[in-house]
């Protein structure tokens, strides 16, 4: 099936750029937004200033505040809200969904006050099946895909069909390469844990350290992020892939990640709300910090960055003492500790095994 017609739900960096990826290939792309001025700028100027200031949008993207005029004939609607504002978006695109439009989202964190994952707040809104719906992550930052530079990307959901169909969506020979994964769970557990380990990459970078930190820092992220993945019943293969340390990479080392462009700040001894109100835009790593930090103790994951990161944000810890604490651990074998009970049991749930 073709899909012309698009809704794209919310007019952020990252959902406009996406917008511009649906519109050079050719649909017709509705961009939802609550602000009639940014709507005005979008349609008369071609222009989206406070998040890609430096982007001319085509005219294929259509800017709206009304949501049933986004929503109503889309046939397929990319949900790009915040995590915190994700299941009132749902709620409010239920009222005009038709019943066979796919449904895809890119954001990357988790609701936090319930700890769900995204699929599963759209699945409770809009009234599907949460492994129909489609999650599209991987190393994407949005100031490159809106200038059309090259990108590669991964789209995740148990079922073929729909995740072939975003595939199609999304593939474009010229810039955006689309890859397809069944582990759902894994891409979105990745793609969320990924900006607390961005924003301790950003605190290592603040405090003068060098290359040695930050790679210790990401190889040891990436562990974290499989022994939690693995324990919400992922695949650890994923997390070696373009959703784990594909985006873990992009967003640890590059200067368009807020996550970690808000660590740097943090290592100059700013307080978390300074630094909130600087950066302007949503910082996901600080709600997804939170969040983490119950899952893995729900999940009996040992996570010592995220929980070292959480006392620094949340707890007055300096970042020196946070650094202190991680290179004081006991002594550990690196091998037995990713291959922990955390992987034995997403194992044991595999048929066959």
């Amino acid at each position: 099936m073709g899909y012309k017609q698009v809704a794209v739900l919310v007019a952020g960096s990252w959902g406009t750029a996406l917008a511009r990826v649906l519109a050079d290939n050719g649909h017709t792309v509705k961009l939802w937004t609550r602000s009639a001025n940014q709507a005005e700028e979008i349609n008369g100027q071609r222009r989206n200033t406070k998040f890609l200031p430096e982007a001319e949008l085509p005219e294929g993207i259509i800017a709206t505040t009304d949501m049933k005029d986004a929503v109503s004939s889309a046939e397929a609607v990319l949900f790009v809200a915040p995590s915190s504002a994700m299941r009132d978006v749902a709620r409010q695109a239920a009222l005009y969904l038709h019943k066979d439009a796919l449904i895809i989202h890119a954001t990357k964190g988790f609701e936090p006050d319930s700890l769900k994952r995204m699929s599963t707040v759209l699945a409770e809104e809009l009234g599907r099946s949460e492994h129909q719906i489609v999650v599209l992550s991987g190393p994407s930052h949005a100031e490159e895909v809106v200038i059309r530079q090259p990108t590669t990307v991964v789209v995740a959901s148990q079922e073929t069909a729909c995740a072939e169909a975003a595939q199609d969506l999304f593939m474009n020979e010229e810039y955006f390469r689309v890859y397809t994964n069944p582990d759902f769970i894994g891409v979105e557990t990745a793609g969320a844990i990924k900006n607390i380990i961005a924003l301790g990459a950003g605190l290592t970078d603040g405090l003068g350290f060098g290359d040695n930190a930050k790679a210790a820092l990401i190889t040891r992220g990436l562990a974290e992020i499989a022994r939690l993945g693995a324990a919400m019943g992922a695949n650890p293969l994923t997390f070696a892939g373009l959703a784990g340390v594909g985006d873990l990479i992009a967003t640890c080392t590059s200067k368009h990640s807020r996550n970690w462009r808000a660590g740097s700040m943090l290592a100059q001894g700013l307080p978390l709300e300074v630094v909130l109100q600087r950066m302007g835009m949503v910082v996901e790593g600080v709600r997804t910090t939170k969040s983490a930090h119950m899952l893995a103790s729900r999940y009996g994951v040992e996570m010592p960055i995220t929980n070292q990161l959480y006392a620094v944000l949340f707890d007055g810890r300096s970042p020196e003492l946070a650094v202190g604490a991680l290179m004081g651990r006991v002594k550990k074998n690196e091998i037995e500790e990713v291959a922990d009970a955390s992987r034995d049991k997403w194992l044991r749930g595999q048929p066959g095994v």
